[in-house]
């Protein structure tokens, strides 16, 4: 296969500004709360990608029967319709290369080969997603991109994926920016749309050029599915809103939902925090065999359209008491009448023991002292009636409840 030239590669468009202003009365606070973003214009993940990756619960251990009995599985138990799209194949896939350059996948865990993993991925109504490295070997030693960058990208685009999440392993010398530079050149060139996930794990401050390179960016280590590992990297959020928007997310990793290591309610939490956030909500249980009360997590659809709206504006923190592990996110939300103003803000309880967490409306915005809502509990999916000034409630151990706010002007 003939190798592309960098030099001759098409470029994305320029980008834009981004900012999404919503309903006029909105502008001064969204600005408030994060500003305009320049983002990537390639025309993809315009809200965060939904889908699911294979390695948090089967790391090495993947084969083609998996990925498939995973996309059917998927469309049978309700997360392709709502909205997960992306079936992704992780680390451990390919075995080496052909004479030409060409990466080979292992022909013991994928005899059809990736291509018609795809094809087949796609007749199911999903995407197909692969990963890769920047180094010349993978996190588990396999081929890495370094200096093939554009024969693979060339070879994905042959083989119809979609979306293509690039490693930091093995990248002795290299600088996060130019590497990954290259490689979004590579995928460009192929004329085929691809989203790209960059993941240097934060090292290289993704998140102040990764809107340039990428869809999506890393900004942590991987997640571990335990409650301190989730608040981790939720915590190493903290700041990083202004930089992300429609067409670029900053990624906190996937979702350990179903694992196993963690709580009901503190799976809810982490899936309710990854929502505030504007994250890309990627699924990294096994949906084989999911259990009722995961599922229903991943199939919340008011919590879904939080992380989904197409305003695009991550959370940020309105209220924290650190004595007593009390937290209040909130973010705006788009709202088709203009007469109104929507936000979705979120009671944190990060302790171990049930506490009162008051939300003061002025805290939002200091044009809401003295103002009314009508209010709306969206994982109970039960309107709480009107309220002025402040709502308080109960919030139970490691948990959160997540509010929808609508003030009318």
């Amino acid at each position: 296969m003939k190798e592309v030239d960098v030099k001759k590669v098409l470029v994305h468009k320029k980008a834009g500004q981004k900012c999404q202003k919503g309903v006029l009365v909105m502008a001064v606070l969204v600005v408030l709360f994060v500003g305009c973003s320049e983002a990537l214009d390639n025309g993809l993940a315009r809200t965060p990608p939904m889908g699911w990756n294979s390695w948090n619960h089967w790391g090495c251990n993947i084969n083609e029967t998996i990925i498939l009995d995973t996309a059917k599985a998927m469309r049978a138990n309700g997360m392709q319709a709502a909205g997960y799209q992306y079936v992704n194949v992780d680390d451990c896939w390919a075995i080496g290369r052909y004479p030409n350059g060409t990466v080979q996948a292992d022909p013991k865990t994928f005899p059809h080969g990736i291509q018609w993993l795809a094809s087949q991925v796609h007749s199911l109504g999903f995407k197909f997603g692969i990963y890769t490295c920047a180094g010349n070997l993978t996190c588990q030693g396999r081929p890495g991109s370094e200096g093939y960058e554009c024969i693979d990208a060339q070879t994905y685009a042959d083989w119809g994926v979609d979306y293509v999440k690039e490693d930091w392993c093995h990248t002795n010398g290299l600088q996060p920016e130019p590497a990954y530079s290259k490689m979004r050149d590579c995928l460009n060139a192929t004329g085929r749309p691809m989203v790209f996930s960059l993941c240097d794990w934060g090292r290289g401050d993704p998140w102040k050029w990764g809107n340039q390179t990428g869809n999506l960016w890393r900004t942590t280590q991987d997640i571990k599915d335990f409650w301190w590992s989730m608040i981790l990297n939720f915590d190493e959020q903290h700041n990083l809103a202004k930089y992300a928007g429609p067409g670029g997310w900053n990624d906190p990793d996937m979702l350990e939902v179903g694992n196993g290591g963690m709580t009901f309610s503190e799976y809810q939490a982490h899936f309710s925090l990854w929502a505030m956030l504007a994250a890309p909500l990627i699924a990294g249980n096994n949906p084989i065999s999911v259990d009722s009360q995961s599922l229903s997590i991943f199939l919340a659809p008011e919590i879904i359209a939080v992380d989904q709206d197409p305003l695009g504006i991550q959370a940020s923190t309105i209220f924290h008491d650190f004595s007593k592990g009390a937290q209040i996110l909130a973010r705006p939300l788009y709202s088709s009448v203009s007469t109104q103003q929507v936000w979705a803000v979120t009671l944190f309880n990060r302790r171990e023991h049930k506490q009162t967490i008051t939300l003061d409306f002025a805290a939002i915005g200091p044009q809401y002292a003295n103002s009314t809502a009508s209010l709306r509990d969206l994982w109970a999916r039960s309107d709480l009636g009107y309220f002025t000034n402040q709502y308080s409630s109960s919030v139970s151990a490691r948990s959160v409840i997540v509010l929808k706010l609508t003030f009318s002007l």
